[in-house]
């Protein structure tokens, strides 16, 4: 005899703009909300039809709106896994790295209407030159992405040089900062936005050797928190976690054993949609991509 097992089915449905465990967005349009009733279903067909080793989510309606998602540290790991995945999906991509090279190979990657510049996040001058940019070609954007970071090398505090630590501050802090201060103004005047500060795992526990990128982090959650309560009705300010990701910047602290963690594009599978739903209901919320 086959094991059987009772599954509820209710119209009552999660919060589809969490970052929760998400399954593949082709299969959206297969979701419904049904009556609630019990249905008796084979197990073994169950772990057929939800696969479980694949990440899974409730899912409303797709709008089909086209938004303009502006990505700070786009030219590599999780910003260019992103750009990627969103511009898949329809979306227009605003991307800013301080990579020459980089750069260019997006440009000619992702053409018009994608817009890559050269910005150094850590510059106000030039961040605000590059949102003027993004905002008269169109106005606020929908979405911006503070991804941008470095870490220090690993080494106990007192043995990380001082200007090591000061860029570490300057690029994932102030730099955060820095971006939200260019477009939030625009943002507020047309009563809508999202910005998404990126945390860490590391933002909200410590580890040795790190100390420089886990006050960063730790200050991103305050910052976004804190400017939460300062935007009006309608944004939001969130501080996203992306979980453990095989980066350049997990293999500067973990070494070899980064690459047990999942690939950037594999992450942004699910990180593309968990962030694509936020919304105005989640301003202040500390997120995870799980």
């Amino acid at each position: 005899m086959n094991p059987r097992l009772e599954v509820i089915i209710t119209t009552e449905m999660p919060d589809t703009r969490r970052c929760l465990p998400y399954y593949d967005s082709r299969m959206a349009a297969s979701v419904r909300p049904m009556n609630t009733r019990s249905v008796p279903l084979d197990l073994n067909a169950l772990i057929i039809l939800f696969e479980p080793w694949r990440p899974w989510y409730w899912v409303d309606e797709m709008t089909g709106d086209t938004y303009r998602i502006a990505i700070t540290g786009v030219t590599r790991g999780l910003g260019r896994a992103l750009a990627e995945g969103m511009a898949r999906e329809g979306h227009v991509i605003f991307g800013c790295a301080r990579s020459h090279g980089g750069i260019e190979k997006l440009r000619s990657a992702m053409r018009a209407p994608h817009a890559f510049r050269v910005v150094d996040v850590s510059d106000p001058a030039a961040v605000e030159k590059w949102a003027r940019e993004i905002i008269s070609d169109g106005g606020a954007p929908d979405i911006v992405i503070n991804n941008a970071g470095l870490i220090n090398s690993n080494a106990p505090l007192w043995e990380v040089p001082p200007e090591e630590f000061s860029r570490v501050i300057d690029v994932n802090l102030k730099g955060t900062a820095f971006v939200m201060r260019a477009f939030l103004p625009s943002m507020i005047e047309r009563g809508a936005g999202v910005i998404v500060n990126m945390s860490s795992g590391w933002g909200r526990s410590v580890s040795p050797s790190v100390a420089p990128y886990c006050a960063t982090k730790w200050g991103i959650e305050g910052l976004s928190a804190a400017v939460s309560r300062e935007v009006p009705r309608g944004l939001a300010v969130v501080a996203l976690n992306p979980g453990v990701i095989n980066t350049q910047m997990l293999q500067s602290a973990f070494g070899a054993g980064a690459s047990a963690s999942p690939d950037p594009k594999d992450w942004a599978v699910r990180a593309v949609p968990c962030i694509l739903r936020i919304g105005p209901e989640n301003n202040g919320d500390a997120l995870s991509v799980s």
